[in-house]
This record gives structure tokens, C-alpha cells and sequence, in this order.
């Protein structure tokens, strides 16, 4: 895949680079530079790949379990050796910082290591049938098989791992996948989907395609070859893609304005105070899992919130090309007008601005707000920007309601050291995940994760995502004494 600037580069689709259609200008959230062309596929040209990957799948699902795992196993391989490579790809096409660009490639090493691992554990089990008089020599068995076709649709906040934690779950199950990327971060997921060919992957079992909206939207909802859709992103279009995916299996991971309780047994503020900023502020909060909001018992209230000020104080805006930087610009400057107004709202509302909220470019430094109240965009809406809430709570269970006064339900933070509180919580919580001792922006990636309410549907996690692309089988063997 070329990379340098200005010059153009093709989808993948059967194995091909395709250059001829549509350019599409990716440029650099940093300084608004043109990092390169891509050209946008056709209906034409996404109805091929599904006929490509129709074909495909007698032979994805009759690959052996030992050859998918040795194919995974290559792409892995392959992204310890070019770690660097995918690195500034990263940085280059979402404006990540270099240190969390290649922690992002680190966790697709590991999703795809994972995902070898679990390609060999795919098994069923037996079911004994010989329950009833007449049934003897009756014997079932359970054997899950690929379900199928996959459209992935990925963002741009992680245009690696979020890409691998689709294709890397399909190829283990035995299914073809078509990836259509982020229109900003096109360029890693197509040198993503040549590691895969180079690899051993069959040539029409993969595509990876630059689409309009309004093609995506025929593939997803129009096209009934297509037997799973899996979309990371918004809530608005997570919930319109299910409403007209017909029956199409449909898995969501969607947006949050995730919570973190901080309770007074909690020992060590600094840490806390450390974890939170890191967990609002990183990658300018562009995650799904970002803290948003910080609810603090009152005793410590004043004490917690002034360290992480201090914190956030010493967080580096700036080039993420550069070692130090902690925070580089939203994605788009859009996204700086938005992120920006809704602040501008908050205070005109009656919040109170504690720290940051300067802007330059499409960078806003960290921010932190408090006083907020229901109603306000900052606070019932997912950010995903550099702001923090953090209130004060009197009781436990007035904090526990508050984190449940959301329409989302992803994952959300608690530290106490209470282990009542922490069953409570686990009880009470209307979340996918709950992590107790850290921040809701900690993830690994073989774990199940996805959020109820407005975060989604179903699960992710590559062992999760397996089961979500098979489906079980029956077998009845009769007659056999």
C-alpha cells in the first residue's frame, strides 16, 4: 500500500488493489494535510464482494482449525514486525499520540494472538438422547459453524484494533468478512487486510472497502447475503442500521457517557486522581469508554477534584508525532465546534468551569466542569472530547442512581475498597462491565465486552464475538447400539 502524501491508493477486493472510481482525500487531523487518496468502492463493486464471499465460505468453513490459528498466527507475526509501520499510520490518520498509537497496535497483537488461540478451542459438545423409553441408541451433538457473510463497519478512534476485533473473530470462526473502514482512517485498515492476504487468508474471503453512507446502508439493510452486521459507533446510526437489517444478525458497540464513583475509603487520590485524567483525557477522549462522568463522595470531594486539576495541568496538548504529548486534536474540527459548544451551553446552564476549556485548532484542552445538571448535552450525551464532570454525592446509593441516570449502559468505574459497596454496585448497575479498583476506560481485549441500554448490543471480546458468528447445530444420530 503506498503512503505518501498525495498519492492514491486502492480498495482491496479479492485480493486486488482496485484504483479505478472516486477518490476520496484523507487528511491529517493534526495540521490538515493531505495524508493520501483512496479510491471509494461502487455498489458494483461491494455486490461483487459479497459475491466473492458468498463463494468463499465453503472453503473458510472447511479450513482446518489448525490452519486458521497458523494464519492468525501470521498476521500476528506480522504486526510485532511492523509495529512502528502501523504506528505512524495511526498517528498520521486519527492524530492518535505515537505512546497510544502503539499501545493500539500492541492490543491488536494481542486480539489476534488471542484469536488463534480460541480458533483451536472452537469445539461443541455431546448431548445424551436416550431419556425416554424408545429412545435408546440415541445420541446428539452440538457443533457450532460460521454463520456466514460479516459486514464490519469500524470508526476511526481505533482504525487498527477495532478492525482486528472483527476480522480477527471471523477468520477464527470460519467466516468471510467484508471491512468497510472510517472515511478518516482508511489507510490501516487496508495494510490491515494485506498482512491478512499475505498470510494465507483466501483472497475472496476478505474485502476491505472505502464505501459511501448510502451504499453501506444498501449493504447492510438491502443485501440478504450479508448474515451478520457488526457496527462500532454512534448511537443514532448503531440503532437505525438494526431497524432496517431485517433478519440479519445485527451486534452493536455503541457510545457511553461512562461513570466513575470515587468513595472516601479509596487510599490513594493521587493514583486515582492520575488514573482519571489519564482515562478523560487521553486521545483527547475520543473512546467509548472515556470517563465522563466523576461522581465523588463529599468527604473528599474538594481534595480529589484540586489533584485532578493538577493532574490535567501537566497533560501535554500538542503534535501527536511527539513522545510527550498525551492529547493531540479531536478528529475532526467539527468535532472541536461541537465539543466546544456543548461546553459554551453547560455554562450558560448554570456548570461551573473548574480547569481548561481553551481551544486552538481542533485541539481543546482538557476540561473539567462541575455543577452540571440532567438535561445539559455535557452531561446526558457522549462527549467524546476532553471533558470531565465531577460532582460531589452524600450517599452511595444517591451515586449508584446517578451513574444509572443515563440512557447509556457501557462500563463504568468504582473505587472502594467496601466489599458491600461493591456488590451492590455489581447488583445495581445497569452497565455491561463494571471495574471495580480502576477507571471504566480499562479494557482487555479477550474479555467480553458491550453495554445495554443505548451502548448496544450483544457482545464483543474475541471469544464473544465467536460466538456471535457461529450458530449451533444440531446432530441426531439414531439407531446405534
Amino acid at each position: 500500500m503506498k503512503m505518501r502524501p498525495g498519492e492514491q491508493t486502492g480498495f482491496l477486493l479479492c485480493g486486488k488493489e482496485w484504483n479505478e472510481g472516486e477518490e476520496l482525500e484523507v487528511h491529517s487531523p493534526w495540521d490538515g494535510g493531505v495524508i493520501g487518496r483512496v479510491t471509494v468502492a461502487t455498489r458494483a463493486d461491494a455486490r461483487q464482494a459479497v459475491n466473492h464471499a458468498v463463494a468463499s465460505i465453503r472453503r473458510t468453513r472447511a479450513l482446518p482449525r489448525w490452519k486458521r490459528r497458523e494464519i492468525l498466527e501470521d498476521v500476528t507475526a506480522s504486526l510485532i514486525d511492523q509495529r512502528d509501520r502501523f504506528a505512524h499510520l495511526i498517528v498520521a490518520e486519527a492524530g492518535k499520540p505515537v505512546r497510544l498509537a502503539r499501545a493500539e497496535v500492541d492490543r491488536a497483537i494481542l486480539t489476534f494472538k488471542t484469536a488463534a488461540e480460541e480458533a483451536v478451542r472452537l469445539g461443541g459438545e455431546s448431548i445424551p438422547l436416550d431419556l425416554t423409553e424408545g429412545n435408546e441408541g440415541r445420541w446428539g451433538l452440538v457443533q457450532r459453524f460460521p454463520i456466514g457473510t460479516i459486514l464490519a463497519i469500524t470508526p476511526a478512534n481505533f482504525p487498527l484494533n477495532l478492525v482486528a476485533h472483527k476480522v480477527a473473530p471471523a477468520m477464527a470462526a470460519g467466516c468471510p468478512i467484508i471491512v468497510k473502514p472510517s472515511p478518516q482512517t482508511p489507510f490501516t485498515a487496508l495494510a490491515l487486510g494485506e498482512l491478512v492476504l499475505k498470510a494465507g487468508w483466501p483472497q475472496e474471503a476478505i474485502a476491505v472497502m472505502p464505501l459511501s453512507n448510502a451504499d453501506t446502508a444498501w449493504l447492510a439493510e438491502k443485501e440478504d447475503r450479508i448474515k451478520l452486521v457488526t457496527f462500532t459507533g454512534s448511537a443514532k446510526v448503531g440503532w437505525e442500521l438494526k431497524a432496517h437489517s431485517g433478519r440479519k444478525r445485527v451486534l452493536l458497540e455503541l457510545g457511553s457517557n461512562s461513570a466513575l464513583i470515587v468513595h472516601g475509603d479509596w487510599p490513594d487520590l493521587d493514583d486515582a486522581a492520575a488514573r482519571t485524567a489519564n482515562a478523560a483525557f487521553g486521545h483527547a477522549g475520543q473512546s467509548c469508554i472515556s470517563v465522563q462522568r466523576v461522581y465523588v463522595e463529599r468527604s473528599i470531594f474538594q481534595t480529589f477534584l484540586w489533584k485532578l486539576v493538577e493532574m490535567a495541568g501537566k497533560m501535554v496538548v500538542g503534535n501527536p508525532e511527539e513522545e510527550d504529548t498525551d492529547l493531540g486534536p479531536l478528529i475532526r474540527a467539527s468535532e472541536a465546534d461541537r465539543v466546544e459548544s456543548w461546553i459554551k451551553e453547560a455554562l450558560q446552564g448554570g456548570a461551573k468551569l473548574v480547569s481548561g476549556g481553551e481551544r486552538k485548532g481542533s485541539m481543546i484542552h482538557p476540561t473539567i466542569l462541575t455543577a452540571t445538571k440532567p438535561g445539559m448535552k455535557i452531561r446526558d450525551e457522549e462527549v467524546f472530547g476532553p471533558v470531565v464532570l465531577v460532582e460531589p454525592y452524600e450517599d452511595f446509593e444517591e451515586a449508584l442512581a446517578e451513574v444509572n441516570h443515563s440512557r447509556y449502559g457501557l462500563q463504568a468505574g468504582l473505587l472502594t475498597r467496601d466489599a458491600s459497596r461493591i456488590l451492590t454496585a455489581f447488583r445495581e448497575l445497569e452497565v455491561g462491565g463494571l471495574i471495580v479498583g480502576d477507571t471504566p476506560s480499562w479494557r482487555l481485549d479477550p474479555m467480553p465486552y458491550g453495554g445495554v441500554k443505548d451502548s448496544g448490543l450483544g457482545r464483543e471480546g474475541v471469544r464473544s464475538a465467536i460466538d456471535e458468528m457461529t450458530e449451533p447445530r444440531m446432530l441426531v444420530m439414531a439407531g446405534l447400539h
